[in-house]
């Protein structure tokens, strides 16, 4: 999928990605172990875009939407949340019996996440921003995607200025441990 454009359409087209990883795992029997390595691709998607999402989308709705820290605050809360599930998820191999359970939990939570994102925060950004200004927002959240960390970080902190400041360096490392070990590769 092509990324690019404003904000607005980078993460959707993120949100169709990490669906189309989910729909890959349902697909595949209860313990195969590439449910493993597609469930580590979903969490490092989710991590970066996340990330991203935290340093420019959510100050930029509570800047421009009216109601908008409360908005901010309920994604950030829903992050953490999930972010919480995929850091026990990463302790689990496809064979685990808590493997299921908190894939189908990380699911549901993100589907949730994502209906409530695009039937109600992006219009309403939409709404409030100039296109200039949610392009340069598109701009912002894939430079940040890039060094941002593909590992959950539950205790990392979620908001401007120290999200901005540690998440490269974190990213750093998590990209090196990744490559190291080959997570997220099919093998």
């Amino acid at each position: 999928m092509g990324h690019g454009g404003n904000v607005i359409d980078e993460l959707v087209t993120d949100h169709r990605e990490v669906e189309e990883i989910f729909g890959k795992i349902e697909v595949l029997p209860s313990g195969d172990k590439n449910r493993k390595v597609y469930a580590d691709q979903a969490t490092m998607e989710l991590v970066r875009h996340s990330v991203a999402e935290e340093a420019y989308l959510y100050p930029a709705v509570r800047q421009y939407v009216a109601g908008g820290d409360a908005l901010a605050d309920k994604e950030i809360e829903d992050h953490a949340k999930a972010e919480r599930i995929m850091k026990d998820l990463e302790g689990c191999e496809a064979d685990d019996p808590q493997f299921d359970r908190l894939m189908s939990t990380l699911m549901s939570e993100i589907r949730m996440h994502i209906a409530d994102e695009e039937e109600n925060l992006f219009p309403r950004l939409r709404a409030a921003c100039s296109a200039d200004a949610l392009d340069g927002l598109g701009d912002k959240v894939r430079q940040a995607k890039k060094m941002a960390p593909t590992r959950p970080h539950p205790s990392a902190p979620s908001e401007p200025p120290a999200n901005k400041l540690l998440a490269p360096g974190v990213g750093l490392v998590d990209r090196l441990r990744d490559a190291m070990t080959g997570r997220g590769k099919l093998g």
